[in-house]
């Protein structure tokens, strides 16, 4: 087993309760699971799943002291776009730095919806660097294609996610159909435990080299999608993540924050709602990221 493996297999363990993989959302869910967080602060989180009429998973780690907040941080949710993060670090584990120049080019039948900055150089292909920047900051959905692409399809992102020691994210669809999720549906999930520890290995641990851990972080850190989810939580400090929609009013924000003065925090806020159609509101995730950091000392 490598150090990453071992090293994401002990963060897993740290605190793990049982495995709700089967859960279906709904506007009031049953009791949480015990969590590593306080009966006051478990409260905090019931009550906004009640005022927002929604299912909601937490995670977040203080990395500096190992201190842990966990809210239904084991139930499996599909993770829409938040998968992007891994598709990009797995191109950037095969990728030399040097070849992220290369041109990729793909045509006018390989764009799908919400595809803002590919489906403008259909003619002109685009950089590799460029597609994943695309693809982190805009959550261009062909260019999340074409790193599938890259990768060999969600096979490949199952070997990136395997790869790290993350044996609960399951990688199954492309975009956009990996969006057209159900209840119970175990298809393109994964949980807010499983994500944040994979997220740490990528952007704070060894899944890559600093140089292109770098990359991933900068593409990270200028997210144009999140501006009301886990940055609306934690106003005036650094963060790097990814969002992600999908049916059933899934909203999902993953990412790193940066406290002034301290050392970095992992946090996952996942949520979906029990009708199909459900709007999505960003206000759950940015309220769920202010109690879990509430929550860490």
């Amino acid at each position: 087993m490598s150090v990453t493996s071992r090293r994401w297999a002990a963060l897993l363990a740290l605190s793990a309760v049982s495995l709700a993989a089967c859960s279906a959302p709904a506007p009031a869910p049953p009791p949480a699971a015990a969590s590593p967080v306080a009966a006051s602060e478990r409260a905090d989180f019931e009550q906004l799943e009640r005022a927002f009429g929604a299912r909601l998973g937490v995670y977040a780690v203080d990395t500096a002291t190992g201190r842990e907040v966990a809210f239904r941080a084991d139930e499996r949710f599909a993770y829409a776009s938040t998968h992007k993060v891994f598709s990009a670090g797995g191109v950037l584990q095969r990728t030399p730095v040097a070849e992220l120049d290369r041109t990729v080019t793909y045509g006018q039948q390989d764009l799908v919806t919400n595809s803002p900055v590919t489906e403008k150089h259909v003619a002109t292909g685009l950089p590799l660097r460029a597609v994943m920047d695309a693809t982190l900051r805009y959550s261009d959905n062909t260019g999340g294609n074409l790193l599938f692409r890259e990768l060999g399809g969600p096979e490949g992102l199952n070997a990136v996610f395997r790869g790290i020691g993350d044996t609960t994210s399951h990688a199954d669809r492309i975009e956009p159909e990996l969006n057209d999720t159900f209840p119970g549906d175990l298809r393109d999930t994964s949980t807010p435990r499983a994500l944040a520890v994979s997220l740490r290995a990528f952007a704070l641990g060894d899944a890559l080299p600093e140089d292109k851990r770098k990359i991933l972080v900068d593409m990270m850190r200028a997210n144009t999608t999140s501006d009301q989810n886990i940055r609306a939580g934690v106003p005036g400090w650094a963060v790097a993540d990814k969002t992600g929609t999908a049916a059933y009013g899934t909203r999902n924000d993953i990412g790193v924050v940066w406290p002034p003065n301290r050392a970095p925090i992992v946090i996952s806020v996942l949520t979906d709602r029990a009708e199909k159609d459900a709007k999505i509101d960003n206000k759950l995730l940015a309220d769920a990221t202010a109690a879990a950091i509430k929550a860490l000392p």
